[in-house]
């Protein structure tokens, strides 16, 4: 890990109802050889995969010198998506798989708690063997995927772009290049339901709300409203936002989970706020150069990643929003993102300070601290 500390910039709101914020670049992470495509945090980690199959995990706090840099390669191609559920690991990869993991702490001696290293155990790839198995008996579980090529319907066949989990943990959802929505069972691994065809082209993310309710964006400038009534085994539309002018990108829902925010190629960050009528469109977020790429929601802060190799922090008052800062640094697009309240400095009570963690196409995770009026 290089360490690169970094004075504060003073970043002045866009707006008169806002006071302005500090940040500053805390740290830069190098270790991945090619472009950082997926990261999450969970527990004391920071997890991170790259487009070379690449899966690493950091000490996630900044301010510690000793970190933990253990390396899986796993799978072909990219390592889209990430998500923690206890103790496992899921990876979603271009190869069109679904990866499991088992995470143990290898703490056998001094030097290696000091290091917090973890121990990775393969644990399963989705569709499990049993499970394609089990449906490729019964002809009505094939479905068509290309002419005259079938494969039963638990297969994505596609890069697998996006993962998220209901809040119980119960259930798993992917989304895939393939147009298709699958839901697992994290229990055992079983594929319970796909939703085919979707959307009219590749889904690129998935948020799921408390309420159950499944979003998803697209290439097809859509995100659809998925929900399975009570009682009911599938899930079905219940609503389609349709106001980008281009490829819906990121996904992100605000921590009370009324506003929906979305990034596309288009440029903008859509927020929409639920009402009695389903999802209404109540403000649009300007000002990255290029496609939006990637979405994080801390608190009251929305963070925005971009092609234009940049990344916003939006803050909102009263249903508007201003940009309070703006980050620069990394030397390429800035792929994904995640933020955190940070609980480990000691601001004064009027501020808050939060972490925002940063890959991009450049190789670099970079970690950035925010400091803004507490509310």
């Amino acid at each position: 890990m290089e360490y690169q500390p970094s004075s504060y910039t003073l970043s002045s709101a866009s707006s008169s109802h806002s006071n302005p914020s500090h940040h500053r670049l805390i740290t830069t992470l190098n270790g991945h050889t090619s472009a950082i495509s997926s990261l999450t945090l969970a527990g004391k980690f920071l997890y991170t995969g790259s487009s070379d199959r690449e899966i690493r995990s950091w000490n996630r706090s900044p301010y510690e010198t000793e970190i933990s840099n253990n390396l899986v390669l796993a799978g072909n191609g990219a390592v889209k998506c990430l998500i923690i559920h206890s103790n496992k690991l899921f990876t979603a990869h271009q190869d069109h798989k679904i990866r499991v993991w088992k995470i143990t702490d290898s703490n056998n001696n001094l030097e290696q708690q000091q290091r917090q290293q973890q121990k990775y155990t393969h644990v399963a790839t989705l569709p499990t063997l049993g499970d394609r198995a089990a449906k490729a008996l019964i002809p009505r579980n094939h479905v068509e995927i290309r002419r005259h090529k079938k494969r039963t319907w638990v297969h994505h066949v596609d890069a697998v772009s996006a993962l998220a989990l209901s809040k119980d943990g119960a259930f798993l959802y992917s989304v895939s290049w393939d147009r298709t929505i699958k839901i697992w069972r994290t229990k055992d691994f079983a594929c319970l339901e796909s939703i085919n065809a979707a959307h009219d082209d590749a889904i690129n993310a998935v948020a799921v709300a408390y309420d159950g309710r499944v979003y998803t964006g697209s290439a097809d400038k859509k995100i659809k409203v998925w929900k399975r009534p009570e009682g009911e085994k599938k899930h079905l539309l219940v609503d389609t936002l349709e106001k980008h002018d281009s490829g819906v990108n990121a996904l992100a829902l605000s921590c009370d989970e009324n506003v929906l925010f979305s990034g596309a190629c288009d440029r903008c960050v859509l927020v929409w706020e639920r009402g009695e009528r389903g999802m209404g469109l109540m403000g649009k977020l300007c000002g990255h150069k290029k496609s939006i790429l990637c979405l994080a929601v801390a608190a009251d802060l929305v963070c925005s990643g971009s092609a234009d190799k940049t990344i916003r922090v939006w803050r909102g008052f009263n249903g508007e929003y201003c940009c309070l800062a703006v980050l620069e640094g990394h030397r390429a697009s800035v792929k994904c993102l995640t933020a955190v309240v940070d609980h480990c400095s000691n601001p004064s009570h009027s501020q808050a300070s939060f972490l925002v963690y940063s890959g991009g196409l450049d190789c670099d995770i970079k970690v950035w601290q925010i400091l803004v009026p507490a509310s």
